[in-house]
């Protein structure tokens, strides 16, 4: 069972308003379903180039007031391209600045445009030397990185194959910068959905026991006869096709949109009452000596019991981070069934 993420939401960590850390501080502050289960501070692509020292200030002077409540994971984004060294050098500074000032406040570090696996393990070396300077823990702060580059999707199986002895823990599709350098057109307004990348991400990343990540839905807000609404269908429909291929958390750019997703990624009423009866009967009937049982028309098995399993390994996950988020969710009785339910494997 990979790590909890169902929302992986990216905050700018400096805008040009009187409080430039306002997304940082939304975002840090969250309730309900509101709180991503990780929350990345945007010092890249987000934060505009005159701001980025004002962005790592914000998060070194947010973190210790705001950190400690936060029910999520924290992992900022910092500056990195596999194929700019400038780029690579100001990220360097980024970690270690973040790593020194405010180290115990973070889960990790995304690092965005990786190229091939000697780039992310060069990106994770460094991560690691700037934890020991910190006087951090070793292993303390995960890596996270975006996969948006030929070189890395090129990779992607040899990267999967490197997370399992190492601190990534997750992986997150960048689809605008991987189909620019794929020379890729956005026919109609829209751009690919990239569903072979897709499928082999849940692949690889299922195979050696990390979190995937599907990319942004930018369309955040549509306009019809003068009104302007928040495009809740389209998201959705984003969110439940990577939910149905195996992607463990998605990408939000803004509350409403994680709100939405960690919905999507959380068992619904049904879904969990349904595999809960088909777990309970079949315990029964293995203490009575069966190996499987037809519960509901279905035959149970122990192939399936462990389908059935995940559903409540994935709420009690939740439950674990976000009690307020099962609490209003499930009845009472229900979340009960979940959390004290014994799971058997063979």
């Amino acid at each position: 069972m990979t790590r909890l993420c169902r929302t992986f939401q990216t905050a700018p960590a400096a805008v040009p308003r009187d409080n430039s850390a306002k997304f940082l501080d939304s975002g840090l502050t969250s309730e309900g379903f509101s709180t991503p289960d990780w929350l990345v501070p945007d010092i890249e692509d987000g934060t505009a180039p005159s701001m980025k020292a004002e962005a790592v200030d914000n998060i070194v002077d947010r973190l210790p007031d705001h950190a400690p409540d936060f029910a999520g994971e924290i992992l900022p984004r910092v500056e990195w391209a596999y194929d700019d060294p400038e780029f690579r050098d100001r990220g360097t500074e980024q970690v270690h600045r973040l790593a020194s000032e405010v180290g115990e406040h973070l889960d990790g570090i995304v690092f965005p445009k990786v190229g091939r696996v000697e780039d992310v393990r060069e990106a994770a070396g460094m991560l690691a030397e700037a934890e020991r300077e910190a006087g951090l823990d070793d292993g303390a702060l995960d890596m996270a990185i975006i996969l948006e580059t030929a070189p890395a999707r090129s990779d992607l199986g040899e990267i999967c194959a490197f997370a399992a002895d190492s601190r990534l823990a997750g992986l997150v599709f960048g689809p605008v910068d991987y189909t620019a350098e794929l020379g890729g057109r956005a026919l109609h307004g829209e751009r690919p959905r990239w569903d072979g990348l897709l499928e082999a991400l849940s692949n690889e990343t299922s195979a050696a026991g990390v979190v995937a990540i599907g990319g942004p839905f930018d369309q955040l807000f549509h306009e019809r006869a003068g009104v302007t609404y928040y495009n809740a269908e389209g998201y959705a429909d984003q969110v439940e096709h990577e939910a149905t291929i195996g992607i463990d958390g998605s990408w939000s750019l803004h509350p409403k949109q994680t709100a939405q997703a960690n919905r999507i990624h959380m068992p619904s009423t049904d879904e969990l009452d349904r595999d809960l009866t088909k777990i309970e009967a079949f315990n029964e009937a293995k203490r009575e000596g069966t190996g499987a049982v037809v519960v509901e028309g279905q035959m149970v098995d122990e192939a399936t019991y462990k389908n059935f399993a995940n559903t409540v390994l994935q709420v009690r996950a939740i439950d674990e981070t976000h009690p307020a988020q099962t609490g209003e969710f499930y009845d009472a009785d229900l979340l009960e069934r979940a959390l004290s339910v014994e799971l058997v494997f063979n």
